[in-house]
């Protein structure tokens, strides 16, 4: 496991869901929610900490709204991507909030919340490269973070060879690198953080996939509670467009998608 990134915030005791205590959900330690996360530079999601442990991006931002709502602190654990769903079952930490699709293979370790964004996903190569559909990546080798739904759906391009990434704390600047070296002759990740380097002089849109993916946040599968608060939360902040609100801040180029994607 990586270092904690500890941030602590000014909250009364009394919840945005009610005038009352929040009552009912489990944290490993009382009033703080520890949450696991890459170190890794994928704007406009997150950003790597600063030397302050600082996270900006959607995800700490969107975090910080539902632990408040909670009248919880966070406390971020940076780890190698294929560490953080373990951490989660194995109670080293309460929950992942890291750029988790929900797919069954995650879901067989953890629980996930309702959504707090959809996305498509997109495919990067170099740039000058021709490739702009699914049928030109034939014999390319195809990059993408291990048992991800990007994985996934790169499976079912014809004739390319797959290629995991996953086993760093910063999965996402490896595939980058392991593109613009040659190492992979393209990649596919989710749009909010592939289109924008499509204005990189190092990289070319080839197409994105309109795949809709759900990302939520895992919770070990014998804490409903902590589950429960967190729906709960999320279903707040979204039902007053609190959440609409970070989502405009930090991608404005996107539609908030999540109107009718949460249970109330």
């Amino acid at each position: 496991m990586g270092p904690l990134l500890r941030r602590h915030y000014r909250m009364g005791p009394r919840d945005v869901l009610g005038d009352h205590p929040v009552s009912g959900v489990q944290t490993l330690t009382p009033g703080i929610l520890r949450l696991a996360c890459i170190d890794s530079e994928a704007p406009p999601l997150f950003s790597r900490a600063d030397a302050s442990g600082k996270r900006l991006g959607y995800e700490p931002a969107a975090a910080e709204l539902v632990a408040s709502a909670m009248g919880l602190n966070i406390e971020w654990a940076c780890m190698p991507w294929d560490d953080m769903l373990p951490s989660v079952r194995d109670h080293k930490v309460d929950a992942v909030w890291c750029g988790q699709g929900i797919i069954p293979e995650r879901q067989a370790v953890v629980d996930f919340t309702d959504p707090y964004a959809v996305f498509d996903e997109t495919v990067l190569v170099r740039k000058g490269d021709p490739a702009r559909a699914p049928e030109d990546l034939s014999g390319y080798r195809v990059g993408a973070i291990e048992g991800s739904a990007n994985m996934r759906l790169a499976s079912t391009f014809p004739g390319i060879i797959p290629v995991a990434f996953g086993a760093t704390e910063d999965v996402f600047g490896d595939m980058l690198a392991a593109l613009r070296n040659g190492e992979v002759d393209a990649m596919i990740d989710d749009d909010v953080v592939t289109v924008p380097l499509g204005e990189d002089p190092a990289y070319d849109v080839a197409f994105t996939a309109r795949t809709g993916n759900h990302w939520g946040i895992g919770v070990a599968k014998d804490n409903p509670q902590l589950l429960a608060g967190l729906n709960s939360a999320l279903a707040a902040v979204i039902s007053d467009g609190r959440l609409a609100a970070v989502w405009a801040e930090w991608m404005p180029h996107l539609p908030f998608p999540l109107t009718t994607e949460v249970r109330a």
